[in-house]
């Protein structure tokens, strides 16, 4: 490095600033997004909207900006209850987050800002949810996992990877007779997944939130149902985003295990992706010791840690805000013995401060 270089290095990074988002920078920052290795769907700036209108949270979208280009973004959701606390997340709803940049400065501008703003807010912590570690100083938590394969160009060759006792249930799904279809609209789907959690003990996210997610991304989330005599037993909302598909939300009827309705399901979107050249399936987020991450493992999916990681600005500990905790056993037997109806009135109001 030459005599100035020092000095070229401290005027660069002075030409660095944090902004927030508006609506004049949305076409830019999804640019950003889409060009930024790093950035996830989850980086996306339709989630601003989408959380804001379902859940009337407070958000703090910013990006770093050099000489008019977005170098770096960070989305941040502020969920401030009562009986969870107040916390600034990024993203909330969402399994991925944190800081995509393309350089260092950018990422520690955002890094730094995000902290004061978290500070300014008084907010009990900051979470950032990350594929790679960042802050290897912060307290973590090894709950999640994620699980993420490569689609072979070729369906044939898809099907065999699955292990063999899998594959077995694939076919027997369609030995069964299923059929799987696109639908328009979140009606059929939001049955399914309703039903499934009050079954699990889990409040149910309201209906216009995934109306919202259709209507905000449009193309990019589709919604597949599974149907046996014309009746629909499983569904699953998912997103596509760059040359990866995501099957994120699910729901099934209680008859879809003996039809392997769930394999079914998974095995027909994963052929769908194939065929329309997408490369990376994304199995999404589990906690170990679940049935869902067994399952995973069993489509010969590894699971990869994920680092969510927390400023404790003024907790004493992680927050704990999942089945897992013990102390939720009491409130998830109760909850399943609640009539749907009841439940899916009720769950949007708890369900919207977890994040």
């Amino acid at each position: 490095m030459g005599p100035d270089g020092p000095h070229l290095l401290e005027r660069d990074a002075l030409r660095l600033a944090v902004r927030t988002l508006t609506a004049a920078d949305t076409a830019r920052w999804d640019a950003f997004v889409a060009a930024c290795p790093e950035a996830t769907f989850f980086h996306r700036a339709g989630w601003k909207t989408v959380i804001e209108r379902a859940f009337g949270h407070r958000t703090h979208y910013l990006f770093a900006e050099r000489d008019g280009t977005i170098v770096g973004v960070l989305p941040l959701t502020e969920i401030k209850s009562r009986l969870f606390g107040h916390a600034l997340i990024s993203n909330a709803f969402c399994v991925y987050g944190g800081i995509a940049a393309t350089d260092e400065d950018a990422r520690q501008a955002l890094d730094t800002h995000a902290r004061a703003l978290a500070r300014q807010l008084c907010v009990g912590h900051l979470e950032y949810r990350n594929l790679r570690p960042f802050h290897r100083d912060w307290p973590t938590q090894d709950l999640y996992y994620t699980f993420r394969k490569e689609i072979a160009p070729d369906v044939e060759t898809n099907l065999k990877a699955i292990p063999r006792k899998q594959r077995a249930m694939v076919r027997k799904g369609m030995k069964h007779g299923l059929k799987a279809e696109f639908d328009g609209d979140v009606e059929r789907f939001y049955a399914l997944f309703a039903d499934n959690v009050h079954r699990h003990g889990t409040p149910a996210l309201p209906r216009r939130y995934f109306a919202l997610l259709k209507e905000v991304f449009g193309a990019d989330c589709d919604v597949l149902i599974v149907t046996h005599a014309g009746r629909p037993v499983s569904g699953v909302l998912t997103f596509w985003f760059r040359d990866e598909v995501l099957p994120y939300y699910a729901g099934d009827v209680p008859v879809a295990r003996e039809l392997a309705a769930n394999d079914f399901k998974y095995w027909a979107l994963m052929r769908h992706a194939c065929e329309r050249g997408y490369r990376v399936f994304d199995y999404g987020r589990s906690k170990r010791g679940t049935g869902q991450f067994d399952f995973k493992k069993n489509w010969g999916f590894e699971p990869q840690p994920l680092h969510y990681e927390y400023d404790l600005v003024r907790l004493p500990a992680i927050p704990q805000h999942n089945p897992a905790n013990p102390k939720y056993r009491l409130f998830i037997a109760l909850w399943k013995r609640l009539p749907l109806p009841v439940a899916n009135a009720l769950g949007p109001a708890i369900v919207k401060n977890l994040g």
